[in-house]
């Protein structure tokens, strides 16, 4: 016998059925190394694996770290965020190939919805991105990412695009997505909550600057005030309708403001020439914007309701989260 039992050994663990286990310490007859031997499950940590998947569980279903440490607790399992927070990026490491290999083996989505947010751990941001089924909601990736440029989020997105037969990227409107969606010849919807809350933004800081007459950068291009806060309010009721149609609406509004000049370096954006960018803007997103009013299952009915909310309720109390707090 080449290794002999010494010592039976009481560990208290955090587990759902079990607060304590027996693991023998076995010595070995060549060497006299000793080594501990623990029950399936449990490991030198104190958490047992039963604990950890339920965390990751609770966490891919929605909830923050600090919502799981609450259910858990409430359920008498002691886990901490910075440790539910372990658990999930232990599991994060392993998901490009369970992703490959076993998660996505047969099965289809036909939209990808896709974002990014950053997690401050020890006094740095680190972007996880996260992707879902666009129709349902199934979380299908959480990754870390090296960084948030197109290139890396092409790298990330293209493999999961691939491995689904996906046509659909669903995001917010980030330029490094759109160029993503293009490069990888993916049509894309871009977040009509996302675009709708920056356009009222944008269009209730405009219309109040022209109101105040303070701004008369538009004299030189030959519009009125009443004009432009027409226009302005024409964008919004466009943004919240969302019909394909209006494209050439915006085109044409935007014709009226395309000769607004750039202020010299280091002045302030105009008025002028910030109508001229928001209406440009809008009316080359129109696209990404509207794509779900077309695109239609074989009932006619519409696929996608143009939000990526699935995401968003998958990285609930994740963005700028800081563990410095919990460490």
């Amino acid at each position: 016998m080449r290794f002999i039992p010494r010592q039976e050994v009481s560990k208290k663990v955090v587990d759902a059925q079990h607060p304590e286990v027996t693991a023998w310490r076995y010595e070995c007859v060549k060497c006299s190394c000793t080594f501990r031997v623990y029950p399936e499950g449990v490991s030198e940590k104190q958490i047992s694996k039963r604990v950890n998947g339920m965390a990751v569980m609770l966490y891919i279903l929605g909830l923050s770290y600090g919502a799981v440490e609450i259910v858990l607790n409430s359920l008498g399992m002691g886990v901490g965020k910075t440790s539910v927070y372990r658990a999930v990026q232990s599991v994060a490491k392993q998901v490009p190939g369970m992703r490959r290999e076993k998660l996505m083996d047969g099965y289809q989505a036909k939209a990808v919805g896709a974002d990014v947010t950053s997690i401050r751990c020890n006094g740095k941001w680190v972007p996880i991105g996260i992707a879902v089924d666009a129709a349902n909601g199934m979380v299908l990736s959480i990754d870390q990412l090296p960084g948030e440029d197109a290139e890396q989020l092409k790298a990330w997105l293209e493999p999961i695009l691939e491995a689904l037969d996906a046509d659909v990227l669903v995001t917010d409107d980030a330029d490094a997505f759109k160029i993503v969606s293009d490069e990888t010849g993916r049509s894309q919807q871009v977040c009509k909550s996302h675009v709708g809350r920056n356009t009222d933004a944008l269009v209730d800081e405009i219309s109040a600057i022209i109101a105040s007459g303070q701004d008369h950068s538009l004299e030189a291009i030959r519009i009125t005030s009443a004009q432009a806060l027409g226009d302005l309010a024409a964008l919004k009721t466009m943004i919240h309708s969302r019909c394909p149609e209006d494209q050439s609406l915006l085109e044409e509004i935007y014709l009226r403001y395309a000769n607004a000049r750039k202020p010299g370096k280091g002045k302030k954006h105009d008025v002028a020439y910030r109508m001229r960018n928001l209406f440009m803007d809008r009316w080359n997103l129109w696209p990404r914007l509207t794509f779900y009013r077309t695109w239609k299952d074989e009932n006619g009915n519409l696929i996608l309701d143009g939000t990526n909310n699935h995401c968003e309720r998958s990285m609930v109390g994740q963005r700028a989260l800081s563990l410095n707090a919990w460490l």
